[in-house]
């Protein structure tokens, strides 16, 4: 095959297959990021036939437009027992009957046995921090995902690490040559570049019961996140600051709570589960700054959502954190509540910083659009199709 022909051969369009589980019963990060991949290359490569595999399906307002699109087969377990097994092994044998030539799995995993049946495969990788933080995991967890992390990298064609934090952990901890790597960032949903009235921006704040000149973080309520050191910098900080955290319980809440009723925050802190997924952006738009002081990431997508959002971020040191907020956000080491509190004051008494933060913040989160995202993704399949016909 001459160069021409091989050039010619690869930027064909292709057949691709998605391990699309999440995609339709996970309505936070792994799902997001299924359904984001997903539906931007259906809408940037039209051209490419897109195959998506799913043990059994949910209908709703964020998984409809996977059953609309007219590039897009979607394709359900035969047994009604034994899902996982599909999922694992037995869902080779329809990738065969559908032709696909390139398997992507969305989310760690693939299929055993792929190339032996000459299916080329791509897995995501979004981070290792059952590795690096094991007591927040539970053994038989950490145990499955050693397993499947470790197979999915050393069997796939090639991998998606989505930072350059997650590309240099799988070197470091499981030996992958790093030249089998390929980072690609996520983007944030399109809704957070909708423009919003000044009565829906009214309306929210009124139903979720908002206060004024609020600080927001947006995450899981649980240790990891590090929710408490904001609570911490709060006792620090004019009575006239509250603090906004939206996310899904756990036991940590209790954590916070305890500390909220110690140290007599109750009228400056609101705690807000079951957000609606449509009224996030204005409730980012309406805050004074964004706070991210998770001890470990993949990536942080609610940071590019404060910063396509229009709001400045602090976030802290230590993942890849940096890598999500650029060059003009603020760091602080995650323990550190001075640091953070310093960090808060600047940004309330300066507004010529502020308003830099906006604009460079928004400048820089345009480097995730969905555009370079699809782009960066197609040149990843056609790499792994090329290399097996060199």
């Amino acid at each position: 095959m001459t160069q021409i022909e091989r050039t010619l051969y690869v930027f064909r369009n292709m057949r691709i297959g998605f391990e699309a589980k999440r995609a339709f019963h996970n309505f936070t990060g792994l799902g997001n990021y299924a359904r984001s991949v997903i539906q931007i290359l259906a809408n940037h490569y039209p051209a490419n036939q897109y195959f998506i595999y799913s043990p059994k399906l949910k209908k709703n307002n964020r998984t409809d437009f996977l059953y609309l699109l007219s590039n897009g087969t979607i394709r359900t377990s035969p047994f009604k027992l034994f899902k996982s097994y599909w999922r694992s092994k037995g869902i080779i044998s329809q990738l065969v009957k559908d032709k696909v030539e390139l398997f992507h799995g969305l989310s760690h995993e693939i299929p055993f046995g792929l190339n032996k049946k000459g299916i080329k495969s791509v897995v995501t990788i979004h981070d290792l921090i059952y590795i690096r933080f094991p007591h927040f995991f539970k053994p038989i967890d950490r145990f499955i995902y050693g397993i499947k992390f470790r197979s999915a990298c050393e069997n796939s064609d090639r991998i998606i690490a989505i930072s350059q934090q997650t590309k240099n952990d799988i070197v470091q901890f499981f030996g992958i040559d790093e030249r089998k790597i390929d980072v690609v960032y996520q983007g944030c949903d399109p809704i957070f570049n909708l423009p919003i009235s000044a009565a829906e921006l009214a309306q929210v704040r009124l139903n979720y019961q908002l206060p004024t000149n609020y600080l927001l973080c947006v995450g899981t309520l649980e240790n990891r996140k590090n929710q408490l050191v904001i609570l911490k910098a709060l006792v620090h900080l004019p009575e006239h600051i509250h603090l906004v955290l939206v996310g899904k319980s756990s036991p940590y809440e209790h954590v916070l709570r305890d500390f909220i009723l110690a140290n007599q925050l109750e009228d400056r802190v609101s705690i807000v589960s079951n957000v609606d997924f449509k009224d996030l952006p204005a409730i980012y738009q309406q805050a004074e700054m964004f706070v991210y002081p998770s001890l470990f990431e993949g990536f942080g997508i609610p940071i590019l959502e404060a910063l396509t959002s229009g709001i400045p971020v602090i976030a802290a040191k230590g993942s890849c954190l940096e890598e999500a907020g650029g060059p003009h956000s603020l760091y602080f080491q995650p323990h550190d509540e001075i640091e953070l509190t310093a960090s808060i004051a600047q940004i309330l008494a300066d507004k010529f910083l502020k308003n830099e933060m906006i604009k460079n913040g928004n400048e820089f989160a345009l480097k995730f659009s969905e555009e370079n995202i699809a782009k960066n993704l197609q040149e990843v399949y056609h790499k792994t199709i090329q290399d097996s016909n060199l």
